[in-house]
């Protein structure tokens, strides 16, 4: 496995895991759950235990993508990786535009928006990128 295949699928376990702890009701990395929905929302509550099970489910499905671990036919992976990496992308180019208020339903906090344009955005950009490139090293 390539370097960068392999950094892409533990970034995505890693965000899937924190995913999971807060879907559990965890504030990590946060003193409390308010301040954790302000930082990773941009709201006054965490999402919901579903939700974030639900984010949890992608992120762990694009990492098995990006390693080649399910039992798919070459162009069920690539199309499933693209997918993956076409919504890592646009999340990316939102967050660092500063407008991710176009795909939530809520106006994030002010606070959310400059972490998102400094770090959740970039993240997602390069996590995009690295799903890109699992499919070159097919």
């Amino acid at each position: 496995m390539r370097i960068t295949t392999g950094a892409t699928a533990a970034a995505l376990s890693g965000l899937a895991g924190l995913h999971i702890a807060w879907g559990l009701g965890s504030p990590f990395p946060s003193a409390n759950r308010t301040e954790l929905a302000d930082t990773v929302a941009g709201t006054k509550v965490v999402p919901s235990a579903p939700q974030c099970f639900a984010v949890a489910g992608a992120l762990v499905g694009a990492a098995a993508l990006v390693t080649d671990a399910l039992p798919l036919a070459r162009r069920q992976r690539t199309i499933g990786a693209s997918g993956a990496a076409l919504v890592l992308g646009m999340r990316g180019v939102l967050g660092v535009a500063g407008q991710t208020s176009r795909i939530v339903p809520w106006t994030p906090s002010d606070r959310f928006t400059k972490l998102d344009r400094r770090y959740y955005g970039p993240l997602c950009l390069a996590l995009s990128a690295g799903v890109w490139s699992s499919l070159r090293s097919d």
